[in-house]
Formats: C-alpha cells, structure tokens, sequence
C-alpha cells in the first residue's frame, strides 16, 4: 500500500435495502450484520490490493446476491406469477461503461451476468429470454426455480393474493442490495441488485436496472446505489440527481443525497440511497424505519448498522 498518498481515500459502502424493520429478531441482525460484513470485506480487500472499484462492487453485491437474507439473487421476492424476476445494473466512473440486466429468471448473480452486458456487448441493458440466451453464451451460471424457493416468501405473496386491501405490492422488510466504491486510482463505480417487488405484474422493471435511477457512477463527482419504491425513483432519477446537485449545486455529498430522499418522502416515495464522493466520503440517508448499510475505508473503520 505505499502506493497510496496520506491524503488518498479508497473504500466501499454497501446497502442491504430499506424498508420496515422494527421486527427484526436480535438474531436475524446478527445474521444480516454478519453477512453484510462479509460483502464489505469482498470488496475493501480488492481495492486494498489496488484493484479497480468496479470489480469491488461486483465482488461486494455477489456476496449479497448468495444470501437468502436479502431480496436479490437467492433471496429474490415472488411475482403474482409465483417466479423470480431480477433486476440489476453496474457502472463504472472512468469511463460511464453500464452494463444491466432485467426481468430475468434463474440467472443465479444477476450482476455478474450485468457486468458481462458492459464488458462484452455493444450494449446497455439486456433484458428476459434475450438476457438468459446471452448469460449461457458468456457461461454464466443459470440454476433451477428451486434454488429460489423460500417457503417465507411464497406464503406473503400468496397471502397478499388473497387479501382484499387496494395496496396488492408489498414493499418487503429487506430489499434490494447494493455497493458503491471509490478505488486508489479515483475512479468510482456502483451497483445495484434486486428481486423487485412482492407481487409485482410480470414484466414489472423498477428502478435497479435503470443507469441514473438505481445506479449511477462519474467520476470526479459520485457513485450511488438506490433502493426502495422503484417507481419513484426513476420519475425522479434519484442517483444521478445527486450527482448533479454535487455537480452543479456544488452541494456536499451529505447534503445532495439527504434533500433528494427528504423531497421523495414528501411525495410518498419510500426508501434510500448510499453514495460515496470522489474525496471518499459518505453518505447514506433514508426515509424508512431502517436500511441495512455499511461501509469501510482506507481513513475509517468498518460500520455496520440496520436503524
């Protein structure tokens, strides 16, 4: 590491998803604060070793992605048809390559295979029959609808079903999981994971996949990862409006990421974001009881919290 100057930051914040929490068994947090440092330590090691902070969110959100704890991957919510459709999108600062991937089924790390849209296609953003087709060609694992199931998860859509209440989506206890990473050569990316919405219609694309609304990273200026109501923060392109408010505002990161999540919970809009600048600090706000978030650096020590 005595390539990094004393005023050289690098690090690495993740996101477990925001929404209601209050009746998580101390168990339960342990578990989720367990595997959250798991993620986080995936991803601080490769950029301690000088590596690129896209493949430190990757390696972070993989990590997320293979816990049934969370609503990506594994853990991925039911639609009303009773499947699994992930979404998930990556950027890289350096050079604003995307790479994303939606509605697809029995992709076992969707941000793997949004990683492969970036380095391997002309693309952006590759989406169902079209983003399996491209995921066998790459080799990228593709596992049956039982390394899915969760018995939890199907009795709640099942449940919601059958319930007469207006409201038929649920917005789930742990959600979308998420990085953002600043490396030591400044360059920052981030990345978003999620098995979207309980219930929601078929086809159903939120805000995970869409560059701007549930990922954003530009070098110079921030990275984000969103999660929460997808809806609203695609309206409202909640993680590149940071950036911009940083940008042209010249607003700090604290202020920039707090006004825009303030603004969604005035129109109704649930749920946070984490951000990293490109002097390495933080921010991670959010307008529901709880987000699972995280974060180490090269300057600080490793923080982990659910309230």
């Amino acid at each position: 590491m005595n390539s990094v100057a004393a005023n050289e930051t690098f690090g690495i914040v993740v996101h477990g998803g925001a929404g209601v929490m209050q009746n998580l068994s101390n168990e339960k947090q342990n578990q989720i604060k367990s595997k959250i440092k798991e993620s986080i330590n995936a991803g601080y090691q490769i950029l301690e070793n000088g590596g690129s902070s896209i493949d430190a969110v990757e390696a972070a959100v993989v990590v997320l992605e293979d816990s049934s704890l969370f609503n990506a991957g594994k853990g991925s919510v039911y639609t009303s048809d009773e499947k699994q459709e992930m979404d998930a999108s990556i950027m890289f600062g350096k050079d604003r390559s995307i790479g994303a991937v939606a509605s697809v089924s029995n992709i076992k790390n969707p941000i793997k295979l949004a990683r492969k849209v970036a380095d391997q296609t002309e693309h952006v953003l590759l989406v169902g029959e079209g983003a399996k087709s491209f995921a066998r060609s790459v080799n990228q694992e593709i596992v049956p609808d039982e390394y899915f199931f969760s018995e939890e998860n199907l009795k709640r859509v099942r449940k919601i079903k059958q319930s007469a209440a207006v409201e038929k989506i649920s917005m789930n206890k742990i959600g979308t999981v998420g990085a953002v990473a600043i490396d030591i050569n400044g360059n920052l990316a981030a990345a978003t994971s999620t098995g979207g919405m309980t219930n929601k219609m078929p086809g159903r694309v939120g805000d995970s996949p869409i560059p701007g609304s549930g990922s954003w990273a530009q070098n110079n200026v921030c990275a984000v990862s969103s999660t929460g109501h997808g809806e609203y923060f695609i309206k409202y392109q909640v993680a590149k409006e940071v950036c911009n408010r940083i940008q042209f505002l010249n607003a700090d990161i604290e202020t920039a990421a707090k006004e825009i999540i303030d603004e969604l919970n005035e129109i109704g809009g649930a749920g946070g974001v984490i951000a990293i600048d490109f002097n390495g600090k933080i921010a991670m706000p959010f307008n529901t009881p709880g987000m699972i978030r995280g974060n180490k650096t090269n300057k600080t020590d490793l923080e982990i919290k659910i309230y």
